[in-house]
């Protein structure tokens, strides 16, 4: 088994924010950012695997502030998870005033990565040497983000929903319910 340090696959990009990256209000579009972030995710994800990683799914994406034109945008990749063939990796993107050197936490996500073979099959990955609390923190922490998720996926299912259970608490809703 092969095991590797978290260092060894982290991954900075900064990139200028142009107008042609701008939404109508002067904005960057979130549509943008999801692009760039799923972009560091595959390449942290494929040097960690040391192969091709595609998204499986990202988990909670927040755009906390708005990002300006003219403003740098740095975006940081690091693998939080290992699993046999899948990974998750964390990300943090910030933006950064030029002229008055302010930083401002934009997003931060987590990204799904599935290693893939070249006849697009799933393929092992190294597991992750943790060596600090922060990473064993993290590692923790992503095997709970997967257990909630499992979770939800059993409650909601279609087979076993039960509507009377949650009839009440969505009339609470901004809805109009027609049976």
């Amino acid at each position: 088994m092969i095991f590797k340090h978290i260092e060894e696959s982290q991954i900075t990009m900064t990139q200028l924010m142009l107008p042609s990256h701008s939404n109508f209000r002067g904005n960057i579009h979130g549509g943008f950012i999801l692009n760039l972030m799923d972009q560091i995710a595959f390449a942290c994800a494929s040097k960690h695997s040391g192969h091709y990683s595609v998204t499986a799914s990202v988990n909670k994406v927040d755009f906390l502030n708005a990002i300006a034109v003219g403003e740098l945008v740095t975006l940081k990749a690091s693998i939080n998870y290992t699993g046999r063939t899948s990974m998750v990796v964390g990300l943090r993107v910030e933006s950064e005033n030029i002229h008055t050197g302010v930083i401002k936490h934009c997003n931060s996500s987590y990204f799904t990565m599935v290693a893939k073979d070249k006849e697009h099959n799933s393929v092992e990955v190294p597991g992750l040497i943790l060596d600090t609390e922060d990473s064993i923190r993290r590692f923790a922490r992503s095997i709970k983000r997967q257990k909630q998720a499992r979770k939800r996926s059993e409650n909601f299912s279609q087979a076993d929903f039960k509507m009377d259970e949650y009839i009440e608490e969505v009339k609470l809703h901004n809805v109009k319910i027609e049976l």
